[in-house]
């Protein structure tokens, strides 16, 4: 059912939004197809309207930097002898092979950062050569970028998954030509995805009920282990696992009033953000998980079972501890909730919003925020007290 409205370039599959646009005929030489047809994810008109408006403006952008590629045949309006542009052979393609450029950006980037971003990149350029062919970094185009994009789509893969693989492709191909002293390819920039929906039928994670929490407490006080340990102190501190999980027992300040963490990068475990070193106060099942975890063995990792000088495996623990969980957290929630519920427990004890986003580590904006040490440990033991 196509909409009155032409300008939205929408229509309706099955209650669900597509974006449908015929390709103009002087550009269609760059692309694969004479439509650029696609599932806007969502069953709200408003929604998809307000997509549509966005895709449109950046299709619109495109095919104008298309057509002025080929300005000599607007300028032949304008004189009495037509325009003849000189004949130009194409440039060989340059650079090396994507797989070498892979080489030279893992051997850069790669040697300070976990086993994941390795990962992540080799996952982006096998997936790109599957579609195409492994090509020197300036011969792909964009059509063989958005066809790599059309897969990943077709494939179930978030917009947000699909992104960040063109991202890590477009970060690789242009540290490579600087690193080269080549010409960059603006074939990975700036491609076109549909975005997710944000209405109704979005995806967006929930916080935990705090009853639900309190419950999921108790039961690992009752189950007593070190997996139940990370979960009571991800649960009352607003940790994410991989910082709760990365411990070590020099992190962990009992003696006196203001029991905290300090949370820092280590050799075995990055922080996300510049933001993300901080004090933690301890209350709760929280203070519980980290007694427990330092009275029960003598390693210098909190949780030796998902931590050791090899590195955090936080990835395959929350795998275990969510499947822990399931049963008892609502529907969509996950560990890292705890975290969303975290922030909504500061909100509710009017918690200020500087405090809180040092607690969590979440960015803190201004250029009066770096000057200082920040607040002592004890205004942010009073407040956690107040969510305990």
């Amino acid at each position: 059912m196509w909409l009155t409205n032409q300008s939205s370039y929408l229509f309706q599959k099955r209650g669900v939004y597509y974006y449908s646009r015929r390709v103009p005929k002087d550009v269609s030489g760059f692309f694969q197809r004479e439509r650029i047809v696609f599932s806007l994810r969502t069953s709200h008109k408003a929604k998809a309207q307000k997509i549509a408006s966005r895709v449109s403006l950046k299709l619109e952008d495109q095919w104008q930097g298309l057509r002025w590629q080929h300005c000599e045949q607007v300028l032949e309006r304008f004189t009495s002898v037509p325009l003849v542009a000189p004949t130009v052979e194409p440039a060989a393609p340059t650079g090396p092979l994507l797989s070498k450029a892979m080489e030279i950006y893992l051997a850069a980037k790669g040697a300070t950062r976990p086993k994941t971003f390795t990962q992540a990149v080799q996952r982006a350029v096998a997936n790109l050569v599957q579609q195409t062919s492994d090509l020197p970094i300036g011969a792909y185009k964009r059509a063989q970028v958005n066809k790599l994009r059309d897969h990943l789509q077709a494939s179930g893969l978030a917009p947000a998954s699909v992104r960040r693989q063109l991202t890590t492709l477009s970060a690789l191909v242009n540290f490579a030509s600087k690193e080269l002293g080549l010409e960059p390819n603006a074939a990975f920039s700036g491609v076109i995805i549909a975005e997710a929906q944000t209405d109704g039928d979005t995806q967006k994670r929930r916080s935990i009920p705090l009853e639900t929490i309190r419950a999921v407490q108790h039961k690992c006080i009752q189950v007593d282990d070190e997996a139940r340990w990370a979960i009571a102190v991800v649960s009352d501190s607003g940790l994410r696992l991989s910082e709760a999980l990365g411990l070590t027992r020099d992190d962990a300040v009992l003696h006196g009033p203001s029991p905290h963490l300090l949370i820092r990068t280590k050799p075995h475990r990055r922080l996300k953000t510049a933001a993300s070193t901080r004090r933690v106060p301890l209350v709760g099942a929280a203070l519980w998980g980290v007694k427990r975890a330092l009275s029960a063995h003598q390693s210098d990792f909190l949780f030796p079972k998902y931590c050791s000088e090899a590195g955090c495996r936080s990835n395959s623990a929350s795998g275990a501890l969510n499947k822990w969980l399931k049963p008892m957290l609502p529907e969509g929630c996950v560990i890292h909730s705890f975290r969303h519920s975290f922030r909504d427990r500061l909100r509710a004890v009017q918690c200020p919003k500087d405090i809180t986003d040092r607690l969590g580590g979440w960015t803190v904006a201004g250029v009066g925020e770096g000057y200082g040490e920040g607040y002592p440990v004890e205004v942010l033991f009073d407040w956690m007290r107040k969510i305990e």
